[in-house]
């Protein structure tokens, strides 16, 4: 039987890398975000209240359409043991997930939000040339504005909330927040740490070679080396490209620093070690 993990959490945080390792393990499948979550979101918003097919479907119902389009999606994959599904909206559909599958955990990937937007600014800059559909002539203007929109209710800030909505919720125990800077840094300890919670015994990776490559996604939506991964798991430390006060306020928002009022299961640095790297130490 075919074991289901998830990975999500926020955007410029690991998760292309993490999926470059793990699928370097035979028995596992994983890679960037997957149309599931928003196949599944989309059916029951055709099939959900407000919807002229309301009444030809009853709860058991939209239930088994939602895992029909799990399994129709990796039915080819029968002969992997594990599957692990992308998208950062999961955190937010913790209260479906438990209903459609009876043991699952969620890899949630994060990193200092200021060095997100850091990782997103130094890509709008590499190409001066290219507008990506990441944002719009009215919020492209400069740094700040780029960053705001982001951040409300952009690609950030959607992910956010709803990690954080997850971190604070009834079934926080099945995340694992992992550090993008930790799993660069140490990335055969992070490694041993996520098969430990999911259960799963350790698979030798090669921390040398890790290819994954999504470069026509990346030029479809205009943004080129959105998720390039370098083959060799290290850590570079710069410093930033942003504007001091946009490095604190950002810093400010990684709430899964403090664990207080959460079940989940944390990987990453000390806010002391944070601080460090706000100075480019």
């Amino acid at each position: 039987m075919i074991r289901t993990h998830f990975i999500s959490g926020l955007p410029r945080s690991g998760s292309t890398l993490l999926s470059g390792i793990l699928i370097q393990n035979p028995a596992f499948h994983a890679g960037m975000s997957s149309p599931v979550g928003s196949l599944i979101n989309g059916t029951l918003e055709q099939i959900g209240a407000g919807s002229e097919f309301y009444s030809f479907f009853d709860e058991p119902k939209r239930k088994k359409m939602c895992r029909a389009i799990f399994n129709a999606y990796y039915e080819d994959l029968s002969d992997k043991d594990v599957i692990f599904d992308t998208n950062r909206m999961w955190s937010a559909r913790l209260h479906q997930l438990v209903e459609l599958f009876d043991d699952f955990k969620v890899i949630c990937c994060v990193r200092n939000p200021a060095w997100i937007m850091d990782s997103f600014e130094n890509i709008y800059r590499k190409n001066p040339f290219n507008y990506s559909k990441m944002f719009s002539p009215a919020n492209r203007h400069t740094v700040y504005s780029r960053c705001e929109s982001m951040v409300s209710g952009g690609i950030v800030g959607a992910a956010w909330t709803a990690l954080k909505e997850a971190f604070y919720g009834a079934y926080s125990d099945k995340l694992l927040l992992v550090d993008y800077d930790l799993l660069a840094q140490y990335p055969e300890k992070s490694m041993k740490l996520i098969y430990d919670f999911i259960e799963e015994p350790y698979y030798e990776h090669d921390f040398d070679n890790v290819e994954l490559s999504h470069d026509e996604f990346d030029y479809t939506i205009g943004v080129k080396g959105l998720h390039d991964v370098k083959r060799k798991v290290e850590f570079k430390n710069r410093r930033t490209v942003l504007p001091p006060d946009l490095f604190k306020k950002y810093s400010e928002m990684a709430f899964w620093l403090d664990t207080a009022g959460t079940a989940a299961s944390v990987i990453a640095p000390k806010p002391t070690k944070i601080e460090q790297l706000t100075e480019g130490k």
